[in-house]
C-alpha cells in the first residue's frame, strides 16, 4: 500500500507532537495493561468483554467512523479472545472524543475495555483518533492518530485492533495482514484455479492470476510483496515469483522433473522446494540472486513439503523413507535428518510457527484428517481439528491462529478457508468469494 499515511501518539491529556511516517513503528502509551488473564480453561476461551463506541464524525467522515468501529469489532470478536458487547446495552452516551468516560456506567454492563474513537476529512484525507480506557481502573491505557487515505480506512480499523488486541493480551495482533490462496471455480471436475489475496476478513479479494494455467502452493515473502508459486502451464511445471503490487512475474526455473511446494527462506534470499526424479523426490535449496541448486536430501523416497524454521537455522519437511509420510527435521545443509513424528496415521505438510516454538501438519488417520501441532523435538502433539478432509495449515504471524482448507463432500462440496486457535477452541470459516483451497498467510503488513 504506497499511500500516505501519519500516525500519531496522543498523552492521556492531549496530542504528541512528534508524527511518524507511515510504516513506521507503532507505540503503545508506557501504561499497564488490562492483562486477560484465565482466558483458557479446560481448551475453551472466555472471552473479555470490551465496549466498542461507534466513532464519532464530522465533516462527512460518517462511513469511516461505522467502517473502523465495525472492523475493530470483528476483528476482535473474530479472536475469540474478546466478546464486543452490542452497542444497544450502553448506557452512556459518548458525545466528545476528549470526555472522560462515566467508568461506572460501563461497569454496570461488565465492560472490562472501553475503546472511543472520532474520524474526520482533512481535505482529501480523512483523520482517525482512538481511545482505549480500562474501566475497572479508569487508565487510559493507549490513544493514536491516523491520517491517511479513505480506501485505507478498513486498515486503519486492522491497525487499531491490532494495537488493542497487543496491549490487552500481551500478544502481537495479526489483523493488518492478507491471505493468498487458490481460488476455485467451475464444475467439481473441471475446476478453474487461480491465485487470489485478500485481507485476512475476507474482503478485499483481488486476483492475481487469470485461470488460464493451474497453480497451486502459494507461499509469501518474508517482506509480504512477493509470493512464489507452481504453475503448470501446457503441462509443464514451473515456479514462479510474483510482485504482489506490480503484478510483475518472474521465472525461478523450469524443471523437466516435477517440482512441489516452494517456499521462501526467513532473509527472502533463497526457496526451498521438492524435485522429482522417477518414483523419488528430494529436497532443494535454490539462491535466488546465482540459481544455484544445492541438494539437501538424497534417499529413495518422496522427501517433500519443506518449511524453514523462522531463524533459517533448520528445515522441516516430509518424507515416506520409513514406509508412510512422517515429519523429519534437519539442518539447512542437509545434515542430521531425524523422524519426529510417531503417532498412528500419516503425516503430511508441516510447518513450522513464526515464533519456533511448534511445527502444525496435516495427519490422516481413521478415515479422518486431522491439523494438529506438536514441537519441533516431537513432543507435546497436539490435535486441533479433524473432519472428513482438512488439510494445508497456515500461521498467523503472531503464532496463535493456524488457517487451512476445509473440503466438503457432494458433488456440490468443495474445499473452504477455516481457522482455529491453538487451543483447539474459536474455529471459524473465513469468506472466500468461491471454494478455496491451499491458504497461505501473510507477515504483518509493513
Amino acid at each position: 500500500m504506497n499511500d500516505t499515511m501519519t500516525v500519531r501518539l496522543f498523552n492521556p491529556r492531549g496530542i504528541a507532537s512528534a508524527a511518524l511516517a507511515l510504516f513506521a513503528a507503532l507505540w503503545l502509551l508506557a501504561q499497564p495493561a488490562l492483562a486477560v488473564e484465565g482466558t483458557v480453561e479446560g481448551g475453551r476461551i472466555n472471552p473479555l468483554p470490551i465496549a466498542i463506541v461507534p466513532f464519532l464524525a464530522g465533516d462527512g467522515a460518517e462511513e469511516a467512523g461505522t467502517t473502523i468501529s465495525s472492523v475493530i469489532s470483528n476483528d476482535l470478536g473474530r479472536s475469540g479472545y474478546f466478546n464486543p458487547l452490542d452497542p444497544a446495552s450502553f448506557i452512556e452516551k459518548i458525545e466528545s472524543f476528549d470526555q472522560e468516560p462515566r467508568f461506572a456506567d460501563w461497569r454496570q454492563i461488565q465492560a472490562k475495555a472501553l475503546v472511543t474513537g472520532q474520524a474526520f476529512v482533512d481535505g482529501s484525507k480523512v483523520r482517525v483518533s482512538f481511545r482505549l480506557w480500562d474501566v475497572n481502573t479508569q487508565q487510559q491505557l493507549a490513544a493514536q492518530q491516523f491520517t491517511t487515505s479513505p480506501k485505507n480506512l478498513r486498515r486503519i480499523g486492522h491497525l487499531i485492533a491490532d494495537l488493542i488486541y497487543k496491549q490487552l493480551t500481551g500478544i502481537d495482533g495479526y489483523f493488518d495482514t492478507r491471505i493468498v490462496f487458490v481460488d476455485e471455480s467451475g464444475p467439481k471436475d473441471r475446476r478453474v484455479k487461480k491465485l487470489i489475496i485478500m485481507d485476512q476478513d475476507g474482503y478485499n479479494p483481488q486476483a492475481l492470476t487469470d485461470g488460464r494455467d493451474l497453480v497451486l502452493t502459494p507461499r509469501f515473502s518474508p517482506n509480504s510483496q512477493e509470493i512464489t508459486y507452481m504453475s503448470f502451464g501446457s503441462g509443464t511445471p514451473r515456479v514462479y515469483l510474483l510482485n504482489i503490487d506490480t503484478r510483475q512475474r518472474e521465472l525461478v526455473g523450469q524443471f523437466d522433473n516435477m517440482s512441489f511446494a516452494p517456499r521462501f527462506s526467513p532473509d527472502g534470499q533463497k526457496v526451498v522446494m521438492s524435485l522429482q526424479d522417477g518414483g523419488n523426490s528430494n529436497i532443494f535449496e535454490m539462491d535466488l540472486r546465482s540459481r544455484n541448486l544445492r541438494q539437501l536430501t538424497n534417499v529413495p523416497a518422496i522427501n517433500t513439503a519443506p518449511s524453514y524454521s523462522p531463524d533459517g537455522s533448520r528445515i522441516t519437511f516430509e518424507s515416506d523413507r520409513g514406509g508412510a509420510q512422517q515429519i523429519y527435521v534437519m539442518a539447512v545443509d542437509g545434515s542430521g535428518q531425524n523422524r519426529i513424528s510417531f503417532g498412528d496415521g500419516r503425516y503430511s505438510t508441516p510447518v513450522w510457527s513464526p515464533d519456533g516454538k511448534y511445527i502444525a501438519f496435516t495427519k490422516q488417520a481413521n478415515g479422518k484428517f486431522a491439523i494438529g501441532v506438536m514441537r519441533p523435538d516431537g513432543s507435546g502433539e497436539r490435535i486441533l481439528t479433524e473432519g472428513f478432509h482438512n488439510e494445508g495449515p497456515t500461521w498467523a504471524p503472531n503464532g496463535r491462529v493456524i488457517m487451512f482448507f476445509r473440503d466438503t463432500q457432494g458433488e456440490s462440496g468443495g474445499p473452504q478457508l477455516w481457522s482455529v486457535d491453538i487451543t483447539g477452541y474459536n474455529e471459524q470459516q473465513v469468506p472466500t468469494p468461491e471454494f478455496a483451497s491451499d491458504p497461505a498467510w501473510s507477515p504483518k503488513l509493513n
